[in-house]
């Protein structure tokens, strides 16, 4: 008889947002007359810009005629993306990094899951907690967090970096050993960012421990402040130790059409095995590219009219953000994030659990937003809210809030 791979078996009830889904779609059920909000997912609700649907109907133009028609995607992505994501997203900042150690994909979040299959089952991991839930499910599911305690919310074999209060929601290097790092910045859940001079202590640590870090920089186009890195390669020797994975969802709307990339360079190597050439024979192996039209459309996002189209949608999230922030700390909610992120970190009121203040935002509001324990054990306490809804739905939200 077949044997499943049983760590699927470990995993602890349904992934965080099909959770909150069948909550929120229950409560809508039995309440039909409810308006309810949506703060929870990130999500974006804008259209996308000009330039990219003009990108994408040429695209869809070029696939009826037989002399401009395309099929199979190349498997690392077409010459045109990768070239000018080198050129805008690292030469333009001091970073080098060759189109050729540019992998594209259909997102961040399947490459997030998918790295962890380059590197054996024995390595340890360290992840920030509270964290994107991905990182740890995907490595549950490959047999390498050991068992899980229901009673504290952790895994035996699972290094847990808590991001607290105190620490400014930035990780301490970790005290135990770590093969494999992962880290957010600008960060989901919490909002916080990260300095150079931060990060730099993270590039040295893994080089001289023979780490490796996941840099999921998906929020990379939020950063407002001056002086923060925007990609882990504006630290010296971050070649050699770091896989950094970006997304057009959040920056160019592209949750429904899919876009990613991750870069891997030549340089990352683990004794004789370059990680670069590994991750090359998995996408040939197991994936045949991003479509055309969207790849087309991605490129767009860095032409002239591309950028000012985006930075233009980056701009309406942040009042959001603004907004949810200012406004929930004048009700006297303690809050952060929402500068740097399109996401808000607030602990919640008297005391509440996560999951109660879910449920009390949800039925006296009809707010969703996400409970903070779903993050991990130091989520506990705290509660997430996007920027991702409409500038109207984000006021509404906040007057509601303010009534309670």
């Amino acid at each position: 008889m077949y044997k499943v791979n049983d760590n699927y078996l470990k995993l602890p009830g349904s992934y965080l947002f099909s959770t909150i889904a069948g909550k929120v779609t229950a409560f809508q059920a039995q309440n039909p007359d409810k308006n309810i909000i949506r703060l929870g997912i990130g999500d974006v609700t804008k259209p996308l810009t000009a330039p990219i649907i003009k990108s994408l109907h040429e695209g869809v133009d070029e696939m009826a005629d037989a002399a401009t028609f395309k099929g199979y995607a190349p498997d690392l992505g077409y010459s045109f993306l990768r070239e000018i994501i080198a050129k805008e997203d690292y030469a333009s900042r001091g970073a080098h990094i060759e189109a050729d150690e540019i992998f594209v994909s259909d997102g961040a979040k399947s490459d997030s899951g998918n790295i962890q299959e380059l590197f054996a089952v024995d390595n340890k991991i360290a992840v920030s907690d509270p964290v994107y839930p991905v990182y740890v499910d995907s490595n549950v599911m490959a047999g390498r967090t050991g068992t899980y305690d229901a009673s504290t919310g952790c895994w035996s074999d699972v290094v847990y970096m808590p991001c607290t209060e105190e620490n400014g929601f930035v990780a301490d290097l970790p005290k135990e050993r770590a093969d494999i790092i992962y880290l957010c910045f600008p960060n989901n859940p919490t909002g916080a960012a990260i300095t150079k001079d931060q990060l730099q202590r993270w590039v040295d640590y893994a080089n001289e421990h023979g780490s490796v870090i996941i840099y999921d920089a998906a929020y990379e186009a939020y950063i407002s402040e001056p002086d923060l890195p925007h990609t882990i390669y504006e630290c010296e020797g971050a070649r050699t130790c770091a896989i950094e994975i970006r997304s057009f969802s959040k920056n160019a709307g592209f949750t429904g059409v899919r876009l990613g990339f991750t870069v891997i360079p030549k340089d990352l190597r683990c004794g004789d095995a370059s990680l670069h050439d590994m991750w090359a024979r998995r996408h040939g192996t197991k994936y045949n590219g991003a479509p055309y039209i969207i790849q087309k459309a991605g490129a767009a996002c860095y032409t002239p009219e591309g950028k000012k189209s985006l930075k233009e949608l980056v701009g309406s999230y942040m009042k959001n953000a603004d907004a949810i922030l200012k406004g929930l700390q004048s009700m006297g909610y303690t809050a952060y994030g929402g500068v740097n992120a399109p996401y808000i970190w607030l602990k919640t009121p008297d005391g509440m659990t996560s999951w109660d203040f879910f449920d009390f935002l949800l039925e006296k509001a009809n707010v969703v937003g996400t409970p903070g324990s779903g993050f991990g054990p130091h989520g506990e306490g705290y509660f997430r809210l996007t920027a991702f809804g409409t500038y109207e739905n984000t006021l509404a939200a906040l007057d509601r809030i303010k009534e309670l």
